[in-house]
């Protein structure tokens, strides 16, 4: 995925005050449309008159103006964006600190979840450990018993045993594949939970130092200084600065976004073992296999994810389950993820 795309601004037709905009649009158009039809008559009959019609030439020469000359038509375009804003804004929290103040209560929440699942996981690889243990042991002595079996001719019992080691094994091929994933699965948990801390550091730190510094632009920034850069043609600051800080929020929603679908993946596919009777639903084995062929994670990164699946995969790199798993630390001067949107 391009990151650039991604840290670029949603157009304002699909924020939540472009959908009053379109509404607010649509009726207006509608409205007049309607009104125009149905005086039709009587505005005919209007522009006969010579000063009405002189008005109304006055005004379609203002509109057209203000349509061709750039400078009009962005400053008629910001007013438009920021009326729109203010109605929305008595319905919906549009400011993006507030906005990140709850995305920094949510992923605190959520970094609790994620460590609860892989105790919980951790509980069932051992468990499963336990039992493909068992199963081996089971099979090494149903083949001793099988060649005991057969060296005092009781073909019977050797079948009985040479038949049940075979099924064992069948099993533990399912419950060594079953671990593999489970073992991908707390591996990512454990990254996942390792960013998710980063990613909560990085924005209760921008909502420290950006809350301060959004407060002295907008001070001096007026919306009539918007208006008058606007109309220079100069960047207007105080929208720069919101456009920033909308771009952030959006990043957060999508890596919380995938944080809870990551999250139900994870816990669908554990409600679907049953170690008991060593066996799982398809359906939660797939949904984390459609997971591990997407392309990239916005949490964890392309490259990152890939090498997890490989870690996983490796026989050589054991997980040590009895490993303590250590709370995520803040790192001193380590570049915020965020600073680059101001850039």
């Amino acid at each position: 995925m391009d990151t650039t795309n991604r840290n670029r601004p949603k157009p304002f037709w699909k924020r939540p005050e472009g959908t009053t905009g379109a509404i607010f649009l649509g009726a207006l158009l509608i409205g007049g449309g309607y009104l125009i039809f149905a005086n039709m008559a009587a505005i005919l009959a209007a522009l006969q008159n010579t000063l009405i019609l002189a008005v109304t030439l006055a005004v379609l020469a203002a509109v057209v103006y203000m349509v061709l000359d750039p400078r009009m038509r962005n400053l008629v375009w910001y007013m438009y964006k920021s009326v729109m804003r203010w109605v929305t804004g008595f319905f919906v929290q549009l400011d993006p600190i507030g906005i990140l103040k709850s995305y920094v209560e949510d992923l605190e929440k959520k970094i609790k979840q994620m460590k609860k699942q892989m105790g919980i996981l951790r509980g069932q690889m051992h468990k499963l450990q336990e039992i493909i243990h068992n199963n081996k042991k089971q099979i090494e002595s149903n083949l001793q018993l099988a060649s005991k079996a057969k060296a005092s001719n009781k073909q019977t019992v050797m079948i009985l045993k040479s038949r049940k080691a075979g099924r064992l094994k069948e099993s533990n091929v399912r419950l060594e594949d079953l671990y593999q994933k489970m073992e991908v699965l707390y591996r990512v948990l454990k990254k996942m939970q390792e960013n998710s801390f980063i990613l909560k550091e990085d924005v209760k730190d921008q909502v420290y130092i950006k809350e301060q510094e959004r407060k002295a632009i907008h001070a001096s920034h007026s919306a009539m200084n918007s208006a008058r850069s606007i109309m220079q043609g100069d960047p207007d600051k105080r929208a720069m600065f919101d456009a920033a800080m909308e771009a952030i929020t959006d990043d957060v929603a999508n890596k919380v976004g995938e944080m809870d679908r990551f999250m139900e993946v994870s816990s669908n596919f554990m409600d679907s073992i049953d170690l008991k009777n060593g066996i799982f639903e398809e359906e939660g084995l797939k949904m984390l296999e459609k997971w591990e062929k997407e392309s990239e994670s916005l949490i964890l990164g392309k490259e990152e994810k890939e090498h997890l699946l490989l870690e996983a995969e490796d026989d050589s790199n054991v997980l040590d389950l009895d490993e303590p798993v250590e709370e995520p630390v803040k790192q001193e001067g380590r570049r915020n993820q965020y600073d680059s949107f101001f850039d």
